[in-house]
């Protein structure tokens, strides 16, 4: 195999371009807001399998143009939908370009130094620590991870419940990088092969054991309602009593088909101190009079403040308990509503059920304090824009694997789902296309936390460790050589 410097820069060129592009090609496919999940393990296998045998330059621009073009597909979903102003857009949809290219260099770095299990390594470790600290320094969670890809493959996905998304993504970049260091020239491969394969068949056992029907626990009956595709409806207004009116009927006729517990979606009346009581006061006695617990989210203005709210009216009869959404999307709801804090909400009498709204389901560490505060199960009022539907709810199914939750979601204008510990969505309705959509599934109330309920982000950390330790050894190499080559030679290195 010729070395990167006998190469013409044409034919480095041609190389560089082609593996960009046909990188470019399986992300449009295998990421964005309909991913083909298989797709998504090829993404950097074109790069990474020609890093070795281009320059430094044209490696690394290789690795950036490949993910600027597949990140080209979410463009105008964050410009015009979720109206991302220019400067966040540009820094958001431009560090997966540099991750690609810290990940490519190092992975280059530690192979042509004769480390392949290191380089194998070190690519998805990159990435994975990559993805967890933009999760933290956005206000956008773990939206952007690539372990989303993978929620309709559950034997993928099982493994979120001890690493989070993080392992997820490590398994997805990890297993190319593998490939294309076992397909680099010169290195030893059986140890990497053998490696490669253990981690993957503990994977899969896990995988398998996690999968096994669960004991039978208490089973609750739930019903999730969809909403108006678009709009905030005055309670007093004649489009805010007849939807009242319809959700009425629905949760009567749910309430004869055994549900227990009824979730509307996300906004679906704007009201006031004094309109407050006119979605209040008839929920509160359907729910007493039909025996079923109510979630309805809401705004909530008092004076010149306002809350992004789920409210529990129990059917016990008791007082409503009152969630505010903590999470808001920057410019859309920023401007209207103010962010909640204080104690998480529980249904009233039954701590098992936790209140959350919508985009509070893209923060692991949200999900993970509600499962350890003993909420099994999670009623989520949402809504969505659309074309994002799949993939929004699909971030709330991967949250109730990661913490061994069930996510109950009513996601207007998106999806309604009802999903268990394993990622198996078990009820599902698309509300945009059938606003007036019910689905009715049951749940269990009896689930364990999981690894990373208990444990948290050690996975992400440990990446980042590995990461730098395998940077360190890659620099330390480079400065041996350069002391090795100027001793034989008689001369000091320049530092």
């Amino acid at each position: 195999m010729a070395s990167p410097r006998d190469w013409s820069k044409p034919r480095s060129a041609a190389v560089a371009l082609a593996a960009a592009a046909l990188s470019g090609v399986l992300g449009y496919f295998g990421t964005g807001l309909h991913p083909v999940a298989a797709l998504t393990w090829l993404v950097p296998l074109p790069v990474v399998l020609a890093a070795p045998r281009l320059r430094w330059p044209w490696a690394l621009g290789a690795a950036a143009t490949g993910w600027i073009l597949a990140q080209s597909n979410l463009w105008t979903y964050f410009a015009h939908e979720l109206e991302m102003p220019p400067g966040v857009l540009v820094a958001v949809l431009g560090f997966y370009p540099l991750l690609a290219v810290a990940g490519t260099a190092l992975f280059r770095a530690l192979l042509g130094r004769g480390r392949p299990v290191s380089a194998a390594l070190a690519f998805p470790a990159v990435w994975a620590a990559g993805e967890y600290l933009l999760s933290i320094a956005q206000p956008h969670g773990a939206w952007l991870s690539l372990a989303y890809s993978q929620a309709g493959l559950r034997p993928v996905v099982q493994l979120a419940s001890v690493t989070g998304v993080w392992g997820v993504t490590f398994l997805v970049v990890g297993v190319p990088a593998a490939l294309a260091a076992l397909a680099a020239p010169a290195v030893p491969r059986l140890r990497l092969a053998v490696g490669a394969a253990v981690v993957l068949l503990c994977v899969g056992g896990y995988a398998t054991y996690r999968l096994a029907p669960a004991p039978a626990g208490d089973r609750v009956r739930v019903a999730v309602l969809g909403g108006p595709v678009d709009g905030e409806l005055a309670p007093d207004s004649a489009a805010g009593r007849a939807l009242l009116s319809r959700y009425t009927r629905q949760i009567g006729a749910a309430a004869d088909d055994g549900a227990r517990v009824a979730v509307l979606p996300e906004k679906v009346f704007d009201t006031t101190g004094r309109t407050w009581p006119l979605v209040a006061d008839p929920l509160a006695r359907l729910a007493r009079r039909r025996h079923v617990d109510i979630v309805v989210g809401a705004v909530v203005r008092h004076g010149r403040t306002a809350g992004n709210v789920a409210v529990a009216f129990p059917a016990t009869g008791g007082a409503p308990v009152t969630y505010t959404k903590r999470h808001l999307i920057p410019g859309l709801e920023t401007d209207e509503v103010s962010p909640g804090h204080g104690p998480l909400r529980q249904v009233p009498g039954d701590t098992r059920f936790g209140l959350i709204v919508c985009k509070d389901l893209d923060f692991p560490e949200l999900v993970r304090d509600n499962r350890n505060h003993g909420s099994s199960v999670l009623l989520a009022p949402a809504w969505d824009m659309g074309r994002d539907g799949w993939l929004h709810s699909r971030m709330a199914v991967t949250r109730g694997v990661e913490s061994g939750s069930w996510i109950v979601r009513a996601g207007r204008y998106g999806d309604l789902t009802v999903s268990d510990p394993t990622g198996r969505v078990v009820a599902e309705a698309n509300a945009t296309a059938h606003p007036d959509a019910v689905v009715v599934a049951e749940v269990s109330t009896a689930t364990a936390p999981t690894l990373y309920a208990r444990a948290g982000n050690w996975f992400a950390w440990l990446c980042a460790a590995a990461a730098l330790v395998l940077l360190a050894a890659a620099l330390r190499h480079r400065a041996r050589n350069r002391w090795d080559t100027a001793l034989m030679v008689g001369s000091t290195p320049r530092r």
